[in-house]
């Protein structure tokens, strides 16, 4: 027993610290294009897990699978919590595919959304 309890504490810990790791990387991304840095000088693969930015259309400019794709055509569920994003950074949660998703999004000063997620 004492040994389940352990493995279902360590999951929790390590997503708390990746949630760190993922707020860390999104406010770095706004940060630099706040700043003047082009958003399609991003590449999704760049941070772990990967980072997307989408236009005020829905349109994502940097993703692993779906660049120049729409998100609400492709995803409307996850198009549609992205609808929440803030200046200030937001967490929100999800189901994508049977499964409960929690992604960190901030919107830009120009009206992008960046933002990354489990």
């Amino acid at each position: 027993m004492l040994a389940l309890a352990a493995y279902l504490i360590v999951p929790a810990d390590a997503f708390t610290a990746d949630k760190a790791l993922i707020k860390e990387n999104v406010d770095e991304v706004v940060a630099s294009i706040n700043n003047g840095q082009a958003a399609t000088s991003y590449t999704a693969d760049a941070y772990t897990p990967y980072v997307f930015i989408m236009d005020g259309h829905g349109k994502l400019i940097v993703h692993p699978h779906l660049t120049g794709e729409y998100l609400q055509e492709k995803a409307a569920p996850i198009f549609s919590a992205l609808q929440q994003a803030t200046i200030n950074g937001i967490w929100v949660s999800y189901i994508w595919k049977g499964a409960t998703k929690e992604t960190y999004i901030r919107r830009t000063k120009n009206n992008l959304t960046v933002g990354s997620g489990n």
